[in-house]
């Protein structure tokens, strides 16, 4: 049994198909289909079921499937140990983010890294604060950058990096007789685009509502800023944003702010205990905080 052969297993698994997943290993199906057949003849079992629709794991497939993520996770480790005693930081760091990379200052970050910790390799997903908080929580995040209004997280380290305005926004197409609504009861009659439960956004949004002495009625949804915007942009509904992604906005003639509420918040990084004990992961702390200074 091969590291390399453990990795095609997973790549099937993920992808359901011979030929994405030689795409991914950077192999041949052929050569795909033969590290299957090995391991299955090693291990004595069959490992997926092969048809016209593609790949499906068998019920052993699905139990050596578990083992072998933590084979590879095992074998990252140890490499990683060994670029630790020789003075150098490697790994993958898993890392979520609510917003755009400008934002963030990602490319900063990156160009940090590449500089000072070449070996450590930074993968990105973007997620809604709260989901991306429990992921962290979970394990199944190394760190995340989120808006989040206190300065702590239990369990969590937390770094304040920036201080955001969070305001709501009228596209230009529900503006009344051309101006803003006059007060926020007026305000929250007309339709809007909301976000999930678990996003920042949401909780600033229902608080809103809370004032206008109504309640949030969900209808056309987003779980993304980048969402968000776009929906506002078209005209779809008002929306709650960042004041900088509303300025955005207000100079294409989109929409415009409505200037009697906001709320604060924060762009903050953060990881658990657990992921700072990985150099790679405290390295990316550490390219983070170097590029908010």
């Amino acid at each position: 049994m091969e590291i390399y052969q453990l990795k095609t297993f997973v790549a099937v698994a993920t992808e359901g198909n011979l030929t994405r997943a030689a795409e991914r290993v950077f192999t041949s199906p052929p050569a795909v289909s033969a590290q299957l057949k090995a391991l299955e003849d090693e291990f004595g079992v069959k490992l997926f079921e092969r048809s016209a629709r593609g790949m499906t794991l068998t019920p052993a497939g699905e139990r050596l499937l578990a083992e072998a993520r933590r084979t590879l996770t095992a074998a990252e480790g140890m490499k990683a140990a060994a670029a630790q005693i020789r003075g150098e930081v490697q790994g993958q760091v898993r890392m979520a983010t609510v917003s755009d990379a400008v934002a963030l200052r990602l490319g900063e970050v990156f160009v940090h890294l590449a500089e000072h910790h070449p070996g450590v390799q930074l993968q990105l997903q973007q997620l809604v604060s709260l989901r991306a908080i429990a992921a962290v929580r979970r394990g199944e995040l190394d760190c995340a950058c989120v808006l989040h209004e206190h300065e702590t997280i239990e369990g969590l380290e937390l770094k304040r990096l920036q201080a955001a305005e969070i305001v709501p926004v009228v596209p230009q197409r529900l503006l009344l007789n051309g101006g803003l609504p006059a007060d926020l009861a007026s305000l929250a009659a007309l339709p809007w685009v909301t976000t999930p439960p678990d996003c920042g956004l949401r909780a600033h949004q229902e608080r809103l509502f809370a004032q206008a002495g109504q309640v949030l009625a969900v209808g056309l949804q987003a779980d993304t800023e980048v969402a968000v915007r776009s929906m506002v942009a078209a005209g779809m509904g008002a929306g709650m944003m960042r004041r900088d992604q509303a300025a955005l906005l207000e100079a294409a003639g989109q929409a415009r702010v409505w200037p009697g509420w906001s709320a604060s918040t924060w762009f903050c990084w953060i990881s658990s205990p657990a992921a700072l004990a990985a150099p790679a992961v405290a390295a990316v702390r550490d390219a983070v905080a170097q590029t908010w200074v």
